[in-house]
């Protein structure tokens, strides 16, 4: 099993099923244990009305536990104001090279924060990206494409839950990169591959 942890963001009205193949197969396959992280230890609840009960705060994490920190979307993070200790978790996640996986609108907060500068990275689309983020001005590094990753940063459209975890499980080097493919296959066809029972 392995030392560190994978830490999953909850905020209220986070996206659940935008890291919900990531976390399972992080650690069914990759046998990590999951730490939940929100702005305070209050149960969160989910868009889809799930409750979740962190186990950790935002400024509780300790970067040297982390081995990725995954950030589901919402519409809260279109809507409110980025709070600064998460802003400061990011960057000092970031100096330590500790990966940092966001998807949908959470690929905002990654803007916000300074962290798309010098890398390739997606999001829900480059206008949205430059809506939603006025002082955005990494438009040379966008990249049309379901999840991109550059520099422990991984990046991924609202719309590529399974790119997305595939993307992380190769950060970790979860499964072989065959096993990775034909895993997000299946998911993305919604079929089993010939001769599987």
């Amino acid at each position: 099993m392995p030392d560190k942890g994978v830490y999953l963001l909850v905020v209220p009205g986070f996206a659940d099923w935008e890291p919900a193949h990531a976390v399972a197969e992080l650690r069914r396959h990759g046998h990590y244990r999951v730490e939940v992280v929100g702005l305070s230890h209050t149960p969160v609840q989910s868009m889809g009305g799930i409750t979740v009960q962190p186990t950790r705060s935002v400024p509780e994490v300790d970067p040297a536990d982390v081995a990725v920190f995954i950030m589901p979307g919402g519409d809260r993070w279109e809507t409110e104001p980025l709070e600064p200790e998460l802003t400061a978790l990011l960057r000092r996640l970031d100096r330590a090279a500790v990966p940092i996986a966001a998807i949908c609108a959470a690929t905002t907060v990654i803007a916000r924060a300074g962290l798309t500068r010098g890398r390739r990275h997606t999001s829900n689309g480059l206008g949205y990206l430059q809506q939603q983020v006025p002082e955005y001005c990494d438009q040379a590094a966008y990249v049309e494409a379901p999840a991109v990753s550059d520099q422990h940063l991984i990046t991924a459209s609202g719309l590529a839950d399974v790119e997305f975890a595939a993307a992380i499980m190769a950060e970790l080097d979860v499964l072989s990169a065959e096993d990775r493919a034909l895993w997000a296959s299946m998911f993305r066809s919604g079929r089993l591959p010939d001769g599987a029972a």
